[in-house]
């Protein structure tokens, strides 16, 4: 049998990172390859998800999207429907797009709702719409992987359409994804911990970063935690801020046991710390994305949140699919720098990156 030949990688755009070599698959050098269609659906107009049926079929900007089971509840405390999780995410859509576009996606499926059984698809399904773009991934066992991407409205909705909650999305663009934009730290709290743990564990990591020069971002989880974000310069490899992601939690256990572990293992970590987790910078790792609504009682959205916010009173349901758009119409998209296009205000890691490191975990 013939060996699968090496995805090719298209060369990056004008003032990005040099392209790396084009070769089989490693640990450390993925080649991937983005199957482009035509330009991203143009909406014009707000899109409606019908409120009257069961299953529709819409125009969004001119590609048709069909919708089903709309009726069908997702949260059957709240009465809260699939048609209304559709609703927020079109409505969502201007300020979540620019976050997740040109990212694989790793797909989460919810298809009896919040309080049902998922499972994670990595492969976009087929048949799928001719629109759909995707993001070939060669992984070193040589198996080559077609993720989705979610570039427009109709991606989006098409992608929830499969019973997807939240959003879940590479931290690299599909042109290099072994080096990613952010680096970041996901604030895991442990069984017998509340809310104001984590709180105040998130101005610790920001004083840390900060005193380190580095711009941050504070968003809940829409769980129990809180991520921070730190735009980078792109250039160092996932392995590269894997590296930096652990040397800072280890500091910040070292220097606050009592608050924060950096323990990995669940069944040796101390339940009543926060888990500062830099494992989930590991290659192939994802989070839910800002703005993703999650599988929990009343629907709460993964928010950006200011650091003055968090120094007052707030809960993790605080922030929820029936409030969060009237949130971001007030205050515009406070994550908005995270992915920006322009390097300013993005850190630049080279000086950190050590001449020799040691090898990440293999993805999961």
């Amino acid at each position: 049998m013939p060996r699968r030949a090496a995805a090719r990688r298209p060369t990056p755009p004008p003032g990005g990172p040099p392209a790396p070599g084009r070769g089989p698959a490693t640990r450390d050098h993925h080649p991937a390859q983005r199957t482009r269609t035509t330009a991203p659906a143009r909406v014009t107009a707000a899109v409606e998800i019908p409120r009257d049926v069961n299953d529709a079929e819409i125009d969004v900007g001119g590609r048709a999207v069909k919708l089903t089971n709309l009726r069908k509840v997702f949260w059957p405390d709240e009465g809260i429907t699939k048609g209304d999780l559709l609703r927020y995410y079109a409505v969502i859509a201007p300020v979540l797009l620019p976050h997740v576009r040109d990212r694989a996606m790793v797909m989460k499926r919810y298809p009896n709702g919040a309080t049902g059984d998922f499972f994670f698809m990595k492969r976009a399904p087929k048949p799928r719409p001719a629109w759909i773009e995707t993001c070939s991934i060669e992984h070193s066992s040589g198996n080559v992987i077609d993720f989705p991407m979610i570039n427009d409205l109709a991606a989006l909705l098409w992608v929830i359409n499969l019973g997807c909650i939240d959003l879940n999305e590479w931290y690299a663009r599909c042109d290099d994804v072994d080096r990613p934009d952010y680096l970041h730290f996901d604030l895991d709290p442990g069984e017998e911990v509340g809310f104001p743990q984590v709180v105040e564990t998130a101005h610790v990591v920001n004083e840390t970063l900060r005193g380190l020069g580095m711009p941050t971002y504070a968003k809940t989880t829409g769980s129990r935690g809180i991520h921070v974000y730190v735009p980078i310069v792109r250039g160092p490899t996932q392995k590269d801020v894997w590296m930096m992601a652990k040397t800072i939690s280890l500091d910040i256990a070292k220097r606050h046991p009592r608050l924060t572990t950096a323990v990995y293992r669940k069944e040796i970590r101390p339940r009543d710390r926060v888990h500062v987790d830099f494992n989930q910078n590991a290659w192939g790792r994802t989070l839910a994305s800002v703005y993703s609504v999650r599988p929990r009682p009343r629907a709460p959205v993964s928010t950006p949140v200011t650091w003055e916010e968090l120094a007052g009173p707030m809960a993790i349901d605080d922030f929820r699919i029936d409030n969060v758009p009237a949130r971001v119409k007030r205050f515009g998209d406070l994550w908005a720098p995270v992915t920006a296009e322009s390097q300013r205000g993005r850190f630049d890691l080279t000086p950190f990156v050590p001449a020799t490191r040691p090898r990440s975990p293999r993805p999961r």
